[in-house]
């Protein structure tokens, strides 16, 4: 069904409220002054409107008919564009009270100025956080440290992945030996195009499909390229889907590399998925009617592998729908971005999302450049074809000295390279524009015998390793700028033209040190709300090899027609469904914990040091990371089954949270869908009061020259009665932390203590506009437990 409607618009009238939104609408659809109708398809866009729930009048028999009969009257009655279709692009009724629907900005103002109306949102386009478009492709399977053996444990939860479908025959998904679908589970198997119902069974127990906001913005899919079901088109989805949940499978490889068992994290628990991302994208009004039905199904935990730009909470569908599914006690779990290595880059920020970043594993893939001078250059691959002569040499080009626009040809975008020039060489690429695999291809139509791609400056000398299409491998910005100086200098020569050949090594383990961040996992601050750490943790995204559709290629492009079931990709997309199965077991062990209190457990048993006991690494720079980087580190799966004490918080708290925001009652009620009375929000104190596991303030020097806060916090034990936990303090360099009191007596389980943190800083001379971030911790430990809060201070001269 094509929901792009284009409707005539009016002239904007002042309209008192009354109770009645039909009369309202009706009203104003008297005085309607038409216009063109071209310039009124140019400025329609879908918008996401919150109304006010309680405030249908009773002649409708649903909201549903109260939206549409509203929609009507705004436009004059139905519009001849609309052959009576329906103007609701979705209905919500579970995480968000309203309806989504194509509008004018003149519709818009008027939908806004009525009381009924809380919110009109625009809809925001968001994106999936693998790196194999513009950016990243890689290789790893899922990693099994402190995953429990294969039993009945976790069998009852179910884990909603909203994404771009599921390729359902994959063994991975097989339902060998599980029980029956638990009976809470209200959700269904949503039959479409070559997806009937028959494909759902006791593993994969639910499968929808969500197009209309997709549709009304691009008009009807284009069903030769895309599934109008829950088939996955992409890819992306199936293998987000088997890391959290996939069965153990084995042989596991791709083209040969990373051979093994392939297991999700939580490999009996149930999946169910939501797709929403399509060829253009991924829709919020889709995004936020997957919440809906995923929080009404019954889901115990949310996988999202998307995101878009950083807006407030109550601008942002995916907040508003994550708000909505803790309130009914579902993790969510949400990537934290591919922006990285520069700071200010994670997404998915609010506090009550589990924000996840990538690290790399102890494996990779060497495929090292031999020059003709001798030297061997590091870099990845996963090419599995053809290799090219280990004593041979080749003749060597880069691409950017070659072609007609030096700049398109530097990147090796389609088009830009002369089959005479590139024939029989090896071709340097530069990253950037199009994707790493397509760069492969273009120099491949153009008669190249390989590649070299070349990381830029942006991106360091993090490096990730595809599945080309032709002998191809990847190598880091110095080492670029090494192989092109060797060019230029080999060209000069009338001895000698520079040469090259590609050697591929296979599999390497046990490679150190390991984990190393990854260089494209996004980093903080956070965006939003500086004073809440961003992003939470890290887990595997690098390399991560797992289930993949029989319809795409391992490269992703077209043209690939080679066939595998399972692909290596790379992506905080592939790090945050380790930490949904994660959570999904969590779940099963503690049934009584609530979202907070398992995102808790990750995080104050995660680890920050590597295999060689010193701080993670950066893979952009090879210097320590930071906390910006990896929040409170690495996820540590079995400490997280037994972390002692957790942070916890409800929907209160956050309420108070978003009052310490400065938001209005009214931004507050679209993310919570309640009245929110924030008198009782200045008991907490300040927005850093929130009780995260983290703790983190942002000072405004403004001449000051000592500065102070606090952070108050409570801890339940979920560990033994009659414990008792001491604090050991590690304040950030230069500054006082005290804690009071610094013993905490537990005579139960389930026990709640409070404690303060004191900070104190001196002002820094810095120059108008800086900023210097410094970081410690406290840990509590009883000797058995040492759970760890990061306090991170950031100290900014204000321009």
């Amino acid at each position: 069904m094509n929901l792009e409607l284009k409707l005539i618009s009016s002239t904007p009238m002042a309209v008192s409220p009354i109770t009645n939104l039909f009369c309202i609408f009706f009203l104003i659809s008297v005085l309607f002054v038409p216009s063109s109708a071209g310039d009124e398809a140019e400025r329609k866009k879908t918008y996401i409107i919150r109304v006010q729930h309680d405030a249908k009048p009773s002649i409708f028999p649903t909201h549903t008919h109260w939206y549409e009969s509203s929609l009507r009257s705004l436009s004059g009655g139905v519009s001849p564009d609309s052959g009576g279709a329906s103007r609701v692009i979705h209905a919500y009724d579970t995480v968000f009270h309203g309806f989504s629907a194509k509008l004018s900005v003149s519709e818009a103002q008027k939908l806004e100025s009525l009381h009924e109306i809380i919110a009109v949102i625009p809809e925001q386009v968001r994106q999936l956080h693998t790196t194999r478009s513009p950016e990243f492709l890689g290789l790893k399977t899922g990693d099994n440290a402190g995953l429990l053996k294969e039993s009945d444990f976790g069998s009852d939860l179910v884990i909603g992945v909203i994404d771009t479908g599921i390729w359902p025959e994959r063994e991975s998904f097989n339902d060998r030996d599980l029980g029956p679908v638990p009976a809470k589970w209200k959700g269904q198997c949503v039959a479409g195009d070559k997806f009937p119902a028959s494909l759902c069974n006791r593993k994969l127990i639910g499968a929808r499909y969500f197009y209309n906001g997709y549709e009304a913005t691009n008009g009807k899919m284009n069903e030769t390229t895309e599934f109008r079901s829950p088939r996955d088109s992409d890819g992306h989805g199936t293998h987000t889907a088997s890391i959290a949940a996939g069965r153990y499978v084995f042989p596991a490889s791709t083209l040969g590399y990373a051979r093994g068992i392939a297991a999700g994290m939580a490999p009996k628990a149930r999946l169910a998925a939501y797709k929403v991302c399509w060829n253009a994208g991924c829709y919020d009004s889709d995004i936020l009617a997957a919440f809906d039905a995923a929080v009404a199904d019954g889901v115990h935990v949310i996988s999202l592998s998307v995101g878009g730009v950083v807006v407030p909470y109550y601008l942002d569908a995916i907040a508003i729908g994550a708000f909505g599914a803790s309130d009914a006690g579902i993790l969510v779990s949400a990537s934290a971005g591919n922006g990285g290595p520069g700071g200010l880059t994670v997404t998915n920020v609010a506090p009550w999302v589990t924000t996840v970043g990538a690290g790399t594993i102890d494996r990779d893939f060497p495929a090292e450049v031999k020059l003709g001078n001798g030297r061997v250059i590091p870099g990845v691959s996963v090419y599995g074809g053809p290799a090219l002569a280990h004593d041979k040499l080749y003749p060597l080009i880069y691409a950017g000295s070659e072609g007609s626009d030096g700049y398109s040809s530097s990147l090796c975008l389609e088009g830009s390279l002369d089959p005479n020039v590139v024939k029989g060489k090896i071709v340097l690429c530069d990253r950037g524009i199009n994707s790493r695999a397509a760069k492969g291809e273009v120099v491949k139509k153009s008669g190249g015998v390989g590649m070299i791609l070349a990381n830029g400056v942006f991106d360091g000398e993090g490096l990730v390793a595809d599945c080309h299409v032709l002998p191809a491998t990847a190598v880091g910005a110095e080492a670029g700028d090494e192989i092109r100086k060797y060019i230029q200098s080999a060209s000069r020569s009338k001895s000698s033209t520079p040469t090259a050949t590609i050697i591929f090594r296979g599999t390497r383990l046990h490679v150190a040190p390991a984990p190393v961040v990854a260089s494209f996992s996004a980093r903080g601050p956070n965006p939003e709300t500086p004073e809440i750490l961003k992003p939470d943790l890290v887990a595997p995204g690098l390399n991560i090899l797992a289930a993949w559709p029989d319809n795409v290629g391992p490269s992703g492009i077209p043209s690939d027609k080679r066939r595998t079931e399972f692909n290596i990709l790379s992506g905080t997309s592939m790090a945050c469904p380790h930490v949904s199965g994660l959570a999904a077991l969590l779940k099963a062990a503690h049934p009584e914990w609530s979202p907070a209190a398992i995102r808790s457990a990750l995080m104050t048993t995660a680890y920050s040091e590597d295999s060689r006991g010193e701080t993670m690494l950066d893979e952009s720079t090879g210097n320590s990371s930071t906390v910006m980087d990896y929040g409170s580190g690495h996820v540590r799966p079995q400490k997280a089954m037994d972390p002692g004490l957790v942070y916890d918080v409800n929907t209160y708290d956050y309420v108070d949270f978003l009052c310490n925001s400065n938001y209005t009652i009214k931004n507050i009620q679209v993310i919570t869908r309640k009245a929110a009375d924030c008198r009782g929000a200045k008991r907490a104190g300040h927005i850093g009061n929130l009780n995260y596991p983290t703790m983190t303030v942002v000072f405004q020097l403004y001449g000051k020259h000592k500065l102070s806060t606090h952070f108050i916090r409570t801890v339940t034990n979920v560990g033994d009665p009659g414990s008792i936990y001491t604090v050991k303090i590690r304040p950030p360099p230069g500054m006082v932390v005290t804690v009071e009191p610094d013993r905490l007596v537990f005579r139960r389980a389930g026990q709640r203590l409070n404690f303060l943190v004191r900070v104190q800083a001196e002002a820094l001379k810095m120059s108008p506009g800086s900023s210097v971030v410094q970081s410690g911790s406290i840990v509590w430990s009883d000797e058995k437990h040492f759970v760890t809060s990061p306090i991170v201070v950031t100290l900014q001269q204000p321009l």
